[in-house]
């Protein structure tokens, strides 16, 4: 094997361009003139791509605003407007509630007055004893003597001004009575001055039922006067007025009688 001999100096120096040779410029770039080394050209930056996230979310938010300061403005104008309206219908139910009041009380005030100028009050017997009622001048006085509590008769009187003592002969404007005992026993007791003509008999309608009405002397104390007699249950009733100066209001308390039978 032959050793490998080194390239003389001559032969280096004969493979480099000379100093003043032309080299071509590469395709592209700018000429050189002689005796200036080629630049070497530099590629064009690259433009980083344009980030358009940020730019939709401003948009985004500028557009959320705005509905929201929309939608806030058509609140508030929503609310002041119902507002406006609630106002409006509380005010009328106030007024409306205080006319109704206005008018209640007109009319009670009226009512009372009425009731002032009506020249009858209300009577009412017992429960038990089919709850007797009827009308009678305000100005008389009631005297109960026998309420009932315990059974029996009931009596009650009834006068201008002062009740008279309670006898079979005083005089009252009007006696009601309810005996416990049969309509029927109760009539016997009054034919025989019927016989005789002391009294007259007629029949009237009084609460629904029928009544025997009997006028002039009666039975007992020797009193001139009116009686209406009917059954109620087991019972009999009597309202009677001692004298026939009380005949006018008598029959207008016969046509107010109710009872429950």
């Amino acid at each position: 094997m032959q050793p490998q001999s080194n390239p003389s100096p001559s032969m280096v120096e004969s493979n480099r361009p000379a100093a003043n040779s032309f080299i071509p410029p590469a395709p592209g770039a700018a000429p050189v003139a002689p005796g200036q080394t080629p630049l070497m050209s530099k590629a064009a930056p690259v433009q980083p791509k344009k980030d358009n996230s940020s730019l939709i979310k401003t948009i985004a938010i500028v557009v959320l605003s705005l509905t929201t300061v929309v939608f806030f403005g058509l609140f508030i104008w929503k609310f002041l407007e119902w507002d406006s309206v609630k106002t409006d219908v509380d005010g009328q139910i106030d007024a409306a509630v205080a006319l109704a009041k206005q008018e209640t009380t007109t009319a009670m005030e009226e009512e009372f007055l009425e009731r002032e100028k009506y020249p009858y009050k209300d009577f009412s017997g017992p429960i038990d004893y089919g709850s007797l009622s009827f009308e009678y001048p305000k100005t008389w006085s009631v005297y109960i003597a026998k309420d009932a509590t315990k059974g029996g008769d009931f009596e009650a009187y009834f006068n201008p001004g002062e009740i008279e003592p309670v006898s079979s002969s005083t005089i009252n404007a009007l006696r009601v009575t309810v005996k416990d005992s049969a309509f029927d026993s109760e009539v016997k007791r009054y034919e025989s001055n019927i016989r005789n003509g002391k009294l007259s008999l007629e029949t009237r309608n009084v609460g629904g039922t029928l009544a025997n009405v009997y006028t002039g002397e009666l039975p007992t104390g020797g009193l001139v006067g009116i009686v209406a007699m009917f059954k109620l249950r087991d019972k009999t009733v009597f309202i009677q007025t001692d004298a026939e100066l009380f005949s006018q209001e008598f029959y207008k308390l016969l046509d107010t009688v109710t009872f429950v039978e």
